[in-house]
């Protein structure tokens, strides 16, 4: 098994990783539980299935999405390709059909002609030979176990409890002021107050705002610890300001007192540009989040780079575990890709299942692994789930918050497309330095991929 990667896995991650092993000529095994056994999520058979939504989100180089979208096209991405000849009218997203274009992967894959797909469950993670793990946040009951065999209980975690993440730029810094709750553990968090009026007026649009339904897999999930703040709300208008809304040991400098209660941010990054609400998760929709968050004084423009949620997610403490190449610190032919990796989204999970693919490559070739550079969009997301120093770590979509930033004096459109601008040269000079890393398909590839993408 020496030169064949076996690919556990059959969504946008594993597909993207078999495509990029396929073009560079690699024997591929993927293996896909479905429909052998299904999960709680998925209605059909079909490779890169699209559950939750059909939107690949923004095309616009001003949009996080919208970057990383166009460096995977620089690294010919078929799970892009594929959704650009299946996209429905969006706007400026690039949104798809999601029967088609799941339908057109799998033709996709299944025309590759080194690739062999095994409808089955793999419940061990084989231990010889190059492996790509990409099983997503439904991974299956058997290979949970064994991953937290492997990892350890500790570092394997079955649910999101995501707060929102804010950009440090769109807080108003004349209202936050810095304070640790009785000076404990210095000034390491933003705290935004609020008056009785501010925060009962926060609450009823709180307990008012539409909320997502809850599936029955995800049922186990409210348990104390991550408890949705409306949920706390419920239980009377007053719990939120004993929680995570407390401002016991806080005295507002503005006000000379202590507030009535208090929004704390927490620094998400070391580099101090976007910061995390402390204890928000949340089961509102997202437009109800903007909504009702915008009430929270300091935060009438902030930019979510990342909104709340909580939902059933297998994924991996990555920083503990793995290195910016996506291989297993234990274990250097053992690669993780896909949501288990702790990124959210669509195209987030095919741009590792993409790194993944280029990376076992490189090592059956005898290269070196790569990793892009952080100026790039999908650079500074690996560099976000892989550093090593991160000590609290949450699944995140990829955000210009996670670029390094330009120390320039733009609007915040401007600025972003100019990161953005920049992102692209970097990527392309990275591909020309890698000695070829985004080769051209060759023509058995490309006819039999023109076949299969027709829509």
């Amino acid at each position: 098994m020496e030169n064949v990667v076996r690919i556990i896995g059959g969504g946008l991650a594993g597909s993207e990783a078999a495509w990029q092993l396929a073009r560079r000529g690699m024997a591929v095994e993927l293996f896909e539980m479905r429909p052998q056994r299904m999960t709680e999520a998925h209605a059909t058979a079909n490779l890169g299935e699209l559950v939750c939504s059909n939107s690949l989100r923004s095309d616009s180089l001003s949009a996080p999405a919208g970057l990383l979208k166009a460096e995977m096209r620089q690294l010919d991405s078929l799970v892009i390709r594929i959704a650009e000849a299946h996209r429905v009218p969006a706007g400026s997203a690039l949104a798809v059909d999601r029967e088609s274009f799941s339908r057109s992967l799998t033709a996709a894959i299944e025309a590759l002609p080194t690739v062999r797909i095994f409808r089955q469950e793999m419940r061990e993670i084989p231990d010889d030979g190059l492996v790509i793990l990409a099983t997503g946040p439904l991974t299956s009951p058997a290979l949970s176990e064994q991953l937290a065999q492997r990892l350890g209980e500790a570092h394997l975690y079955f649910y999101d409890a995501i707060s929102p993440i804010v950009s440090a730029e769109s807080i108003d810094m004349s209202i936050a002021f810095c304070a640790s709750r009785y000076d404990k553990g210095g000034d390491d968090y933003l705290n935004l107050p609020m008056t009785r009026e501010e925060y009962f007026l926060f609450i009823e649009a709180l307990l008012a705002a539409e909320r997502v339904p809850t599936y029955s897999f995800e049922r186990f999930v409210p348990f104390e610890g991550c408890m949705p703040i409306e949920e706390m709300a419920d239980r009377g208008k007053e719990t939120l300001a004993f929680g995570p809304m407390r401002a016991v040991g806080l005295s507002d400098p503005r006000a000379g007192k202590r507030p009535y209660a208090v929004v704390q941010l927490r620094q998400e990054n070391r580099e101090r540009t976007l910061y995390n609400l402390v204890g928000f998760q949340t089961k509102m929709t997202y437009t109800e989040q903007r909504k009702v968050f915008a009430l929270i004084p300091g935060l009438a423009n902030a930019e979510f780079v990342r909104l709340g949620s909580l939902h059933r997610n297998t994924f991996i403490n990555s920083p503990l575990h793995l290195l910016p190449t996506l291989q297993w610190r234990q274990r250097s032919t053992l690669f993780f890709a896909g949501q288990m990796t702790g990124v959210e989204g669509y195209i987030e999970s095919a741009a590792t299942g993409l790194l993944a693919g280029v990376n076992a490559a490189n090592m059956l070739a005898a290269k070196a692994p790569v990793t892009p550079p952080a100026t790039t969009a999908l650079g500074a997301l690996l560099r976000y789930i892989t550093d090593s120093e991160r000590k609290r770590f949450q699944p995140m979509n990829v955000n210009f918050g996670l670029m390094p930033s330009l120390n320039l004096r733009l609007q915040r459109k401007a600025k972003k497309e100019m990161m953005s601008r920049r992102a692209l040269a970097d990527m392309a000079a990275w591909v020309s330095e890698t000695d070829g890393v985004a080769l051209p398909a060759d023509a058995q590839l490309t006819y039999s991929l023109s076949t299969a993408v027709a829509p």
